[in-house]
């Protein structure tokens, strides 16, 4: 233990009765004040998580650079199935749970959800559909928009509304399944909002551009169709997917998605308009057939990763894993994705790894899929975890 003393300098008079009482009490508080600040000095585990006390739970950052590169632990405990996620221009973030149709709010620091709306016409018993993919509109500062992928009893559609009032549908007539509805929606660095469409366990739908499933969508935010959007007048951006669960741009505006695959092969795609990814003809790395088909750039077998969410970082993809428990790091090269570099962080640490995105303040917030009935949850699941990336 180290003492401290203040120097004895000659002339100074003996302390005061009161003087000798506060001593002790100052010594335990100077005491525990060093136990608690060589907490900081702690080595993380090799996974890149943080140490977790054992005594109290984990709580949440006041300030980004409380937590050191390379780590992770859990800012917000209590929520069931959070699914989609994404941010407020003043840096609190939503969350979307998917079996109870309620949207969540949690401060930019993490710390308590609390509930402001239950999301109407939903249908939560939908086998994995319900209240899916979460997109905040580019303008949101002036229309306060958001957006939502979600099952409703007749369909898989997508809504745009503020919160608190009755969605508006933009794009109705996605098919619904019992597994497979894909679900992510993210805006583009081109404005134009994206979909991920699975193909609800109906492969030929996949090649079937007259069909919405087994697709990367394109719309604008109200629901048109763009001009240049590569089949005319059809949302259609990509097709040949099984279940497309992961979307997320570079610096360079290149899109690249995480995809469940069948017996084989989980799938990392570099997506370009109008190409298509092969299911269920090709799964996984395969015959092009002289340029029909785009090979994945990335894959792994189906029980190491089980992709779902994905977000860029400092030049890697980091794509979120439910059968994996982990969370893949994939080092970008341009339009190439380095897979013999790829790197399973946080192995086990968290249980199901659903979602996965870029905070303003440039760390990862990751959502875990733990009481979604096929995890094993512990105390305080669902929980989002704060990831600083560094190597």
């Amino acid at each position: 233990m180290v003492v401290l003393r203040s120097p004895r300098r000659a002339g100074c008079s003996r302390p005061s009765p009161a003087a000798r009482t506060l001593r002790p009490l100052i010594a335990v508080a100077v005491a525990v004040a060093l136990v608690a600040g060589c907490g900081g000095d702690t080595a993380a585990p090799p996974d890149g998580s943080e140490p977790v006390a054992t005594t109290s739970p984990p709580r949440p950052d006041s300030a980004a650079t409380a937590q050191r590169p390379g780590t992770a632990r859990t800012i917000t405990t209590g929520l069931q199935v959070p699914w989609g996620l994404a941010f407020l221009p003043g840096g609190d973030a939503l969350v979307f749970e998917r079996t109870t149709g309620k949207v969540r709010r949690i401060p930019a620091a993490g710390g308590q959800a609390r509930t402001v709306m239950t999301v109407p016409g939903v249908d939560t018993s939908a086998g994995e559909g319900g209240l899916l993919g979460l997109a905040v509109s580019p303008d949101y500062a002036r229309d306060e928009l958001l957006y939502a992928y979600y099952t409703s009893d007749s369909d898989n559609r997508i809504v745009r509304f503020r919160l608190g009032d009755t969605p508006k549908a933009i794009l109705t007539g996605i098919r619904r399944g019992q597994i497979h509805n894909g679900g992510r929606i993210a805006f583009g660095p081109d404005g134009k909002l994206y979909a991920s469409v699975g193909e609800t366990s109906m492969p030929q739908l996949a090649q079937d551009r007259a069909s919405l499933n087994g697709k990367i969508l394109r719309i604008d935010p109200d629901g048109s169709i763009p001009a240049d959007n590569p089949f005319k007048a059809s949302p259609v951006w990509s097709y040949g997917h099984r279940n497309p669960q992961g979307l997320a741009w570079d610096d360079d505006g290149r899109l690249w998605e995480a995809e469940f695959g069948a017996q084989t092969s989980d799938e990392v795609n570099l997506i370009k308009p109008g190409r298509n990814y092969g299911w269920p003809e090709v799964e996984g790395e395969g015959e092009t057939r002289d340029g029909k088909f785009t090979n994945p750039q990335v894959t792994w077998p189906t029980d190491e990763a089980s992709p779902s969410g994905d977000a860029v970082a400092g030049g890697d993809l980091y794509v979120a894993a439910l059968q994996g428990r982990g969370l893949w790091r994939v080092p970008l090269d341009g339009a190439r994705a380095r897979a013999d570099e790829k790197q399973l962080l946080l192995k086990g640490r968290f249980g199901r790894l659903r979602t996965v995105v870029r905070a303003p303040d440039g760390s990862l917030w990751i959502t875990t899929s733990n009481r979604d009935g096929r995890g094993q949850p512990n105390e305080g699941d669902d929980r989002i975890i704060r990831y600083v990336p560094g190597r």
